[in-house]
């Protein structure tokens, strides 16, 4: 049975220190390879999480400082090769690597830290069509973002010059690989739009790596494309090289010449355009003076002279005058007349002689009364006497006065029948003048 020995027990915290200690210097720095899960980041800025095979597992530390240097989000379930070195934490005496720096396994972190953050700004929709600027059709003034030395920006001047040299550009140099060019380049941006002047802007790089281009896919500088108020034309990289700046800009040119291209007209296209303006203004013009010629022609040979219209109106102010002066002679010579025909104008308006009019007017109209009534009542007692032959004409009296009677019986009925009497009864007999009463004696049929 061992002995214990009182001097060498230890608490629980030297324990882990020690322990702590012994780790970090037999480990302090190794490279494990595992799948990252538990992933936890709290506001801190730190990262803690398991990275595991199919038969262990570790728990992991990686605090804000190292953190904010990888360039691209862990992920659960991610593949990876971290850096770090073993160490124990002692408040709960829990075994944990410490992890410095970590690279996706397989892929390249670049490629990982490119997607992830597309997919983040598309989530945004800072690629949506509906936020690109429209590129002026004729440039003033373009500013130019890349390398002051190089051949791209000889290519983009030489370009401009060959095609349309009146066009100014203003480059804004900065550095376009390494750490210091995402500011760089945001700086320019900002700058840039500072200038009211400059209409189109080109963000320019020749081709390289993903990593030769990685300034152009950092988050500042494709937020501060997003936000430029002038549209910005990304030529970076060859044309096959995409960055994030690339989706984000107003237009993506596959290469920087491309882009000078794009903004600047051909002149000899222009001087082309400008002579046939000229040829259609010209025989505008031509045709427009033309028919001012005719119409003017037209006019001068309706216009008459000043003098002649003059003329006429001194002599109809002659005419004025004389018709004017005769009738005052006429007025002063004939006073007596004037006053005759004044009086014969008047007369037809005396009443005594409107009063004899009307006495006139009343005797033919007696006249008149008085002979269409007696012509009226002459035919009137014509047409009475007429009237009254026609009536002795059926006149049942003129009848009884060739001789015939009208017989009536008793009651005054009319009798027309023999067999509508009997013998003995009493009939009366109408004559022309007078009237008999007599008794049936005999009847026959």
């Amino acid at each position: 049975m061992m002995k214990s020995n009182p001097d060498h027990i230890l608490s629980v915290t030297d324990l882990n220190r020690r322990a702590r200690q012994l780790l970090e210097i037999q480990f302090s720095m190794v490279w494990v390879r595992g799948e990252i899960s538990n992933l936890s980041t709290p506001s801190s800025g730190h990262s803690y999480f398991t990275l595991k095979d199919n038969k262990a597992q570790i728990r992991c530390a990686m605090f804000k400082g190292n953190n904010s240097l990888l360039r691209f989000k862990p992920e659960h379930g991610m593949q990876i090769i971290a850096r770090g070195r073993v160490s124990l934490y002692e408040g709960r005496g829990d075994y944990q690597l410490i992890i410095e720096n970590m690279s996706v396994d397989g892929a390249g972190n670049l490629q990982i830290a490119f997607e992830q953050l597309k997919q983040k700004l598309a989530d945004e929709r800072l690629f949506d069509e509906e936020f690109k600027q429209a590129l002026p059709a004729f440039p003033q003034h373009i500013g130019v973002i890349t390398s002051p030395t190089g051949a791209v920006i000889r290519d983009i001047l030489s370009v401009l010059k060959r095609r349309f040299p009146a066009i100014r550009v203003s480059i804004f140099p900065v550095p376009v690989q390494g750490e210091y060019a995402a500011p760089a380049i945001v700086h320019a941006l900002a700058l840039a739009n500072q200038q009211a002047d400059i209409d189109t802007l080109i963000l320019a790089r020749g081709g390289g790596s993903l990593e030769d281009l990685w300034a152009f896919n950092e988050e500042a500088v494709v937020r501060a494309v997003f936000a430029s108020e002038i549209p910005v034309v990304s030529a970076v990289g060859h044309e096959t090289d995409f960055t994030l700046c690339d989706f984000v800009a107003d237009v993506r040119a596959p290469t920087p010449s491309v882009a000078a291209e794009m903004l600047s007209p051909d002149q000899a296209d222009i001087a082309t355009l400008l002579a046939d303006y000229l040829r259609q203004l010209t025989s505008f013009a031509q045709r427009s003076i033309a028919a001012q010629r005719l119409h003017l022609l037209h006019l001068t040979k309706r216009l008459r002279h000043p003098k002649h219209a003059l003329r006429e109106q001194q002599q109809k102010l002659d005419h004025l005058e004389w018709r004017f002066r005769q009738a005052l002679i006429k007025n002063q010579q004939n006073p007596a007349r004037r006053l005759e025909k004044l009086q014969t104008k008047l007369q037809p308006f005396n009443p005594l002689q409107q009063i004899q009019t009307l006495r006139l007017r009343v005797a033919r109209a007696h006249d008149d009364l008085l002979k269409n009534t007696l012509q009226n009542l002459h035919a009137q007692r014509q047409r009475l006497q007429y009237l009254v032959a026609l009536l002795d004409g059926i006149s049942p009296l003129n009848t009884l006065k060739r001789g015939y009677a009208i017989v009536q019986d008793e009651q005054h009925n009319t009798l027309t029948n023999a067999s509508t009497t009997t013998v003995g009864a009493h009939v009366y007999v109408r004559l022309f003048n007078g009237q008999l009463a007599c008794v049936v004696k005999t009847i026959e049929a």
